[in-house]
């Protein structure tokens, strides 16, 4: 069967950004650059920006683009024992759409109330106790019962993802991604534009920017900082390797890789101005101290902002602009975590695309409804830091060991990459996938685990994340040892 190909690469670049711009990007990585010392975090983050986040890219496209399949079909092609490593990151993909979706949830229900405000002026209590329903005795094994306006939701948006993927890698995720990308890129520039004119508002950028040099002393600060870069450009976890696989045989991987990459972190960085804009102003609104305004995750898009949009001029205009724009970065990045899981089903079972996109988006469905209870945000936020600290980082670890120590493929994935590619690269591309990646990665894992065990996380039971990860390997450890059918 002919695989699916990109109309244009104008498509694939658009798809793949849609795919590393997230939620995160517009909450997380503003919080992240406010703790680790302000301006001076750019300078490790631009230092695991080149070092891990392009050659990894690069590697990851080059590996989807040679082998022409999925993450299983990709790394069992290229050794047959290591199929299982396929299996292991689409699950932990499998893991992050299901509960992605509820976030994505929420802003849909946040942008329709954003035109009248009427989550009132109390965002704490109307977030977490009116609109979750959050009660005392919830917790991530006693959930409560399904809240359905956040399921219809969630409807939705998995309707969304559902048409992108069923539409095919041209007519389906291409289309919706050169809507969405431009859409949301022209959103965040124009709430920057009415935003940093605001009283304050150029205090709260300083804030963000102004660098505290003594946190580059700090290991944790360049933890954070090569996390980040792993997180927001969905690498590691199957779907660059997916994506990847639907380029024609002579793409320029290098040029691809560095546009991608760089695309996301700029809007990130864009993000941070227009969040802390927002938080500027409030501060000097409410007379505090921009430290008692800020916050992180899930507090900040869905309790700060909304606190913050009651204080705008026009803010049945800025408030559904903002909204609507987490939506889309929300919706471009759960299509592609669903069509990294989709194409494996696809290339494994040899199912047609409308039935694997029925079956693995219906079983999405019933599990995401677990987030759309009382306690979903508690298992969310359990489940959220298992597969993003352990997971993810795991996945990409053993991927690298696999490609740079084990099979010693990165001297030839560079002098393939440099026979299709505009520029080439240099033996750089080497040292950072041998040494500077895997120490990194390495160092973060096993200071994870180590926390995970010492500390705990969040005062909750860790059994479920700690089964959820055992699971997920042993998972992929069965279909690698029971399947003998060759690709």
């Amino acid at each position: 069967m002919k695989r699916e190909q990109w109309g244009s690469r104008a498509g694939f670049i658009l798809a793949a950004v849609g795919s590393a711009i997230g939620l995160g990007n517009i909450w997380r990585f503003p919080y992240m650059a406010y703790e680790n010392g302000g301006g001076a975090f750019f300078i490790p983050y631009l230092f695991a920006m080149i070092t891990a986040g392009i050659p990894f890219m690069i590697l990851e496209f080059s590996m989807g683009q040679k082998y022409r399949g999925s993450a299983p079909k990709t790394l069992s092609r290229i050794h047959q024992k290591f199929e299982w490593l396929g299996w292991f990151q689409v699950g932990v993909a499998a893991v992050i759409a299901v509960y992605y979706v509820a976030v994505i949830g929420w802003a849909i229900s946040y942008f329709s109330m954003s035109f009248s405000q009427s989550w009132g002026t109390d965002t704490n209590a109307f977030f977490f106790g009116e609109y979750l329903q959050l009660g005392g005795d919830n917790s991530p094994t006693s959930l409560g019962s399904i809240q359905w306006k956040i399921a219809g939701a969630m409807l939705i948006a998995w309707a969304i993802t559902y048409a992108a993927i069923v539409g095919g890698v041209k007519a389906g995720i291409e289309r919706a991604s050169k809507i969405m990308m431009p859409v949301l890129f022209v959103m965040v520039i124009l709430l920057i534009a009415r935003m940093v004119f605001l009283p304050g508002a150029l205090d709260g950028v300083n804030y963000m920017f102004e660098p505290d040099f003594s946190k580059i002393w700090d290991v944790k600060v360049w933890a954070a900082a090569y996390g980040q870069i792993f997180f927001t450009l969905s690498i590691g976890f199957a779907i660059m390797l997916a994506y990847s696989s639907y380029l024609p045989e002579k793409s320029d991987i290098t040029n691809n890789a560095f546009m991608t990459v760089l695309l996301n972190c700029g809007f990130s960085i864009l993000s941070g101005i227009m969040i802390f804009s927002v938080l500027g102003y409030m501060a000097q609104e409410q007379g505090k101290e921009l430290t008692d305004v800020v916050s992180a995750g899930v507090g900040l898009a869905f309790v700060t902002l909304p606190a913050a949009i009651n204080l705008l001029p026009a803010p049945y205009i800025l408030g559904p602009l903002f909204f609507f724009a987490l939506v889309v970065a929300g919706l471009s990045s759960h299509i592609s975590i669903m069509e990294a899981v989709t194409s494996a089903v696809i290339d494994k079972m040899k199912w047609s695309r409308k039935k694997a996109a029925n079956i693995v988006i219906g079983v999405g469905f019933v599990v995401s409804m677990a987030f759309a209870t009382n306690g979903g945000l508690l298992l969310l936020d359990l489940v959220d830091h298992f597969a993003n600290n352990i997971g993810i980082v795991a996945g990409g670890f053993v991927e690298i060991l696999l490609m740079a120590w084990m099979l010693k493929k990165v001297p030839e994935v560079r002098e393939y990459v440099n026979a299709i590619s505009d520029f080439r690269i240099s033996r750089w591309f080497d040292v950072c996938l041998l040494v500077i990646t895997p120490v990194i990665l390495a160092i973060i894992l096993s200071t994870k685990i180590h926390t995970l065990l010492t500390e705990g996380y969040g005062g909750y039971n860790l059994t479920l994340g700690w089964v959820m990860i055992a699971v997920l390997f042993i998972f992929g450890v069965i279909i690698n040892v029971t399947s003998r059918k060759e690709y």
